[in-house]
Parts: C-alpha cells; structure tokens; sequence
C-alpha cells in the first residue's frame, strides 16, 4: 500500500521518466472495481487527458500527483503504478491504461482499494487531498519538534495508542500502519502505549524517529515490501514486517512478535519497545 515512501520514490521515476511524454489513448476502467474511487465518470478522463503532455510529478503525503497543463492525475492508497516501455507484457486487468505518443504505457491497478483521481484546474474537494497540501511533510524543515509537539498536547490525544496517534486523523499525512512500525521500533516506544504516559525524552525521540526513519525509506526507494514504477522491489529493509515475525530483533535478539489491533497488525520487540 502507498505510503509517503513509495510515493515519494513513484513520483521521482515519474518525473524523470514520463516528463514530456504525450498521451495517446486513454482506457479507463477496463476493469471493473468495488473498491476504486474516481472523480466523477472516469468515462470521461478520456476526454481530459488524450493529448496531454506530463509537465511534472511530486508526491502529496502518500498519494503520487501528476499535473499535465489543465488537468491532474492523483493515485493513492493501494493503487499500484507500472512503466512499460511497450504493450508485450501489460496486464489483462487495469483501472487506467494510458498510452504514450511513443507506444509506452502507464497502467494503474488497484490492489485492495485505492483512487485514480483525475481533475481540472487544481480543483478536487477531497479532505485527504486538503490535509497532504495545507500541512507539512515529515520531510521539510516546517515539520520541526515545535509542530510535531503541538500535535502531541490535548487530553483526547493523551488517550490515544501511539499507533492511533501516528495514523489516525491525517495527522501526518502519508504516514500509515507500515511505516510506523519502524518509527516507533527506532524511538523504543511500543505501538499500544499511550501517549500521555510518554515523557518530554520519549516524545523528543519519537520525533527524531518520524523525521529520520521516513528520511532513510525515501532515501533508499521505499519499503522493500512494495514495488517501484518498474515492478522491482523498493530498497529499504523493514525492521518490523510481515518479513521479520519470529527472527531475532537486531537490538536484543528477543523474537520479533506479531499482533492484530485496531483493525491491522502490528510488529514489536516486546523487550525494546515499552508498553
């Protein structure tokens, strides 16, 4: 699933790959999908992008942007994204296939649920788009231990596991159940301890954690669990993961341990991370 990672490194490989390619067709929905969301009738993408030419690609939080002249593409969640440099090898099944003026192909297929959003002129209501663009990064400057502080004050946050607190409510957005389990491994704080019995130091190093462990899976192309724009493998090598339960943690050598909450699963090392 995307997350601020991958869709940092998938809009990288875009831009220096899709820059100035002009759309030839467009096939949206070629199949049908429950759990994909479109803006409106994507009928009617074809309509907004043929013709286009790729001007840029930046990543919002965990979603890929990418902006032709009027008109934006924006992916997110579990869409995954694949470059084919010719049509030999495309899968039967997509929810958007756009051809290239030079016979290669962007194609989006939706992995468990996702959106391909595609709107004019900087237009799109959408309160997961509103959060990425009004709040900052973990990977600029303005997200600083002042603001990473104040999102931390507040009775109702003090109730609130870590995990609730790192992926719930967009408070950072582009942060999600994947990426945190290294983040919290690295500031030693379980994933079900409560906020509010973090000291002033804990909340210092969660901090240093969310800024350094979301710099160093960027860095290396995202999770390793997750594809790139070319279908390989991201670079980063997950701590905590579906990978490592049951493998001695690189800290202790206490047996990485699995359990399901709020929904999902989490990872942790019951003698390193605190409860």
């Amino acid at each position: 699933m995307l997350e601020l990672p991958e869709a940092y490194n998938l809009s990288l490989q875009i831009e220096k790959t899709l820059k100035g390619k002009k759309i030839k067709t467009v096939i949206p929905l070629q199949s049908p999908h429950k759990l994909t969301w479109f803006n409106g009738d994507p009928e009617n993408y074809r309509q907004m992008l043929e013709h286009g030419i790729i001007e840029k690609s930046y990543n919002l939080a965990g979603m890929v942007k990418i902006d032709l002249r009027r008109t934006s593409l924006l992916f997110s969640d579990g869409i995954n994204l694949r470059y084919f440099p010719d049509g030999r090898n495309l899968p039967k099944k997509h929810q958007l296939l756009i051809e290239f003026s030079d016979s290669t192909f962007l194609c989006s297929s939706t992995q468990m649920y996702g959106g391909v959003v595609c709107f004019q002129n900087g237009v799109y209501d959408n309160e997961y788009y509103r959060a990425a663009m009004e709040k900052p990064s973990p990977l600029t400057d303005e997200f600083n231990q002042r603001y990473f502080e104040g999102l931390t004050m507040g009775d109702k946050i003090g109730k609130l596991s870590a995990k609730a607190f790192l992926a719930t409510e967009q408070r950072i957005p582009g942060l999600g159940n994947g990426a945190l389990q290294d983040i919290l491994f690295n500031a030693s704080i379980h994933p079900k301890r409560k906020m509010n019995t973090l000291s002033d130091n804990d909340k210092s190093n969660l901090f240093k954690s969310v800024k350094s462990t979301l710099k160093k899976m960027c860095d290396q192309g995202g999770r390793y669990t997750e594809k790139d724009l070319f279908g390989n493998f991201c670079g980063y090598k997950t701590i905590l993961c579906k990978n490592t339960v049951g493998k001695p943690c690189p800290r202790c050598g206490s047996l990485i341990e699995k359990a399901n909450y709020m929904g999902g699963s989490i990872y942790f090392c019951n003698s390193c991370q605190e409860i």
